[in-house]
């Protein structure tokens, strides 16, 4: 029975890490075209647009799966308070990555598994081992390395970024809670449609919602496209393994955006970006080894 509950965790850890894989390079492309629409739309207009493609794409493919029967009103509460979370750190996200180079947004947004691996004790019920408590320890120390933060010149861009993965960690752990009885279809259609609302709200506060233009078009299907997939990723991931574990793989965007930063937008390729980046994947390879073993 130990080995095939070792067997067992194994095999989800890499089920989690694969759909993760999928996250990160959803959310890459995410960052590219978002800072490529928010040259001539305000975070607010970004959202509502991508959440409306959003929409579009999960009552698309829902029907083409027969999902849209799974989609329920019975846990309201938990997806506004998730999906309020998650649309405040996603405006924050898309202001910061226009402000500050996509390295720093990244590395400090990678703070939110930290909040994970700390708050998942208090909502979910998980357990803070110590091995946990070092993958997070390292982490930290990771993001330090690459974000290098300087408490005299905080940057408003560098806020932001930090105020956003607060946002969605917490996301991150409501979303673990309505895994458990809700489906991925109703998860995502919840998502799409209050971000939605949400958006034409802020967006139309003053009056006035600019239209996309037809160069911007393009960018903000990629945002819904990539955004819808990311969170299906990450969800899928989240029903498989504990979210102390899932969000940590999501340090490996790092390396990815620097390089990325770096082809496009001519941001500096710093050697540090790569060591704290070193420190955060042994910090994710600690965590899914010792989960892997049995309990």
């Amino acid at each position: 029975m130990t080995h095939a509950l070792k067997a067992a965790e194994a095999n989800h850890a890499l089920k989690a890490a694969l759909w993760m894989t999928g996250a990160i390079v959803s959310f890459s492309t995410m960052a590219v075209a978002g800072r490529f629409a928010r040259t001539e739309l305000d975070t607010f207009e970004v959202m509502l647009y991508r959440s409306l493609v959003g929409v579009v794409l999960v009552l698309l493919v829902g029907g083409m799966a027969g999902t849209l029967g799974q989609i329920s009103r019975r846990r309201m509460g938990v997806q506004l308070i998730r999906n309020m979370f998650h649309f405040t750190g996603q405006n924050l996200w898309f202001y910061a990555i226009t402000a500050i180079p996509l390295a720093q947004v990244f590395a400090l947004e990678f703070t939110a598994p930290l909040w994970v691996t700390l708050l998942a004790p208090l909502l979910l019920g998980e357990r803070l081992t110590p091995t946990r408590a070092l993958a997070a320890a390292l982490g930290f120390a990771g993001i330090l390395i690459v974000a290098r933060p300087d408490p005299a010149n905080l940057q408003p861009g560098a806020i932001a970024a930090a105020l956003a993965a607060i946002g969605f960690a917490t996301t991150a752990i409501f979303t673990k809670r309505l895994t458990r009885t809700e489906t991925i279809t109703c998860i995502l259609f919840w998502l799409t449609a209050m971000q939605a609302v949400f958006g034409l709200i802020c967006a139309g506060i003053d009056g006035q919602i600019a239209l996309p233009s037809s160069a911007a078009w393009p960018a903000l299907a990629v945002i819904g496209c990539a955004g819808l997939f990311a969170h299906f990723c990450l969800t899928t991931a989240l029903s498989i393994a504990p979210a102390s574990i899932v969000m940590p793989i999501d340090f490996l965007r790092l390396p990815v955006i620097a390089v990325v930063g770096m082809a496009l937008y001519d941001e500096p390729l710093e050697l540090l970006v790569f060591v704290g980046g070193g420190i955060i994947f042994a910090a994710n390879v600690v965590n899914l080894r010792a989960e892997s073993r049995p309990r």
